[in-house]
């Protein structure tokens, strides 16, 4: 069932609005769970509650591994160093809509299920859309992103942009890269997966990153060339038929809301780890406050209202778990 609390302001049971509440919130819960079902943001983000005002995210180095010490050597001391942080405030969210006494007397049961309907189809495809924004200002290279009127950060905790070519290392090792210019092919994909393999931590220390996800925008060209690459076992531009090694390891997200986001005629796509993203979070979403729909009576004009309030953020941490392809001004993967 859909994540929404209700509450109902004094003097609703006696009112001409009594009846209409039961079947206005019905309305709302399946909305909600219909937007619940095909949400991406639990395949984008590592999705998380939160009790407090913010929350700080850090990492740790990995410890350098056991040592050679002989027979009766002594126990040598490891230990793990703190990583970049990065802090995610939340914002609060907020909507509401009204139902005149007239409606609800004259049983319009179009308004009556239309209006709450979208209303919290308006809640849900806000989630969407700004999750959409935050990967959209990522692709473009961007460290923030302006949705409707507010601007939120989407650099990672190295204060670089989310796709960057200069991801620079807290302890040691070089600056690296997840901005790629590459368009799709199947050379491509395998090239970007072979980078992201090759991703090191803080301190130099090679990370066991094996991408399993496509996130690519509702673009026919970048589906079929995607589906064309990862969806035969045997690979058609060789004589005899040779094994596409690619074949079957892949879970392809298809993402209409991302259009929006991204410069008109680009074919971005990016790879991303899940397992890692959910261990170290990378994409991050936190919920402080589910949506809470309160139902009440106007005193100026006798109309029923209902509003919405609802409080979570979401941001980038660590850089690693995703790399963009498709993108100018990317580092080049596969020479000409």
């Amino acid at each position: 069932m859909a994540n929404i609390i209700f509450s109902e302001g004094s003097g609703l049971q006696d009112s001409i609005f009594a009846k209409s509440q039961a079947p206005i919130r019905m309305f709302i819960e399946k909305r909600g769970e219909s937007f619940e079902k095909n949400s991406m943001i639990p395949e984008l983000f590592n999705v998380g509650r939160s009790r407090h005002w913010a929350e700080k995210f850090t990492s740790l180095t990995a410890m350098n591994g056991f040592r050679p010490v002989g027979e009766n050597g002594e126990y040598p001391v490891d230990g793990m160093r703190e990583g970049y942080t990065k802090v995610l405030e939340h914002m609060t969210w907020k909507n509401s809509f009204a139902l005149s006494r007239e409606i609800v007397e004259d049983s319009k049961l179009i308004d009556l299920k239309q209006k709450p309907s979208g209303f919290v189809a308006g809640y849900y495809r806000t989630r969407e859309q700004f999750a959409a924004a935050l990967y959209g200002a990522a692709v473009a290279g961007k460290t923030t992103a302006d949705f409707r009127g507010k601007t939120f950060d989407v650099t990672t905790a190295d204060k670089k942009a989310l796709f960057a070519k200069d991801h620079p290392a807290m302890v040691s090792g070089k600056a690296q890269s997840n901005m790629f210019s590459d368009a799709f092919s199947e050379d491509a994909l395998a090239a970007a997966e072979t980078a992201m393999q090759h991703f090191r931590g803080d301190n130099d220390d090679l990370l066991d990153i094996a991408p399993d996800t496509i996130l690519i925008p509702n673009d026919y060209k970048l589906k079929k060339a995607v589906f064309a690459a990862i969806g035969a076992d045997k690979d058609p531009s060789t004589e005899n038929n040779g094994f596409n090694y690619i074949f079957g390891r892949w879970n392809v997200i298809v993402w209409p809301y991302l259009n929006q986001y991204i410069g008109e005629g680009t074919q971005p796509w990016v790879l991303l780890d899940s397992r890692y993203n959910d261990e170290h979070g990378g994409a991050v979403w936190l919920d402080r406050t589910p949506l809470e729909v309160r139902s009440r009576t106007s005193d100026s004009n006798d109309a029923n209202i209902w509003s919405g309030y609802a409080r979570f953020s979401a941001g980038f941490n660590d850089w690693r778990f995703a790399a963009v392809c498709g993108v100018s001004g990317g580092t080049k993967l596969i020479s000409e």
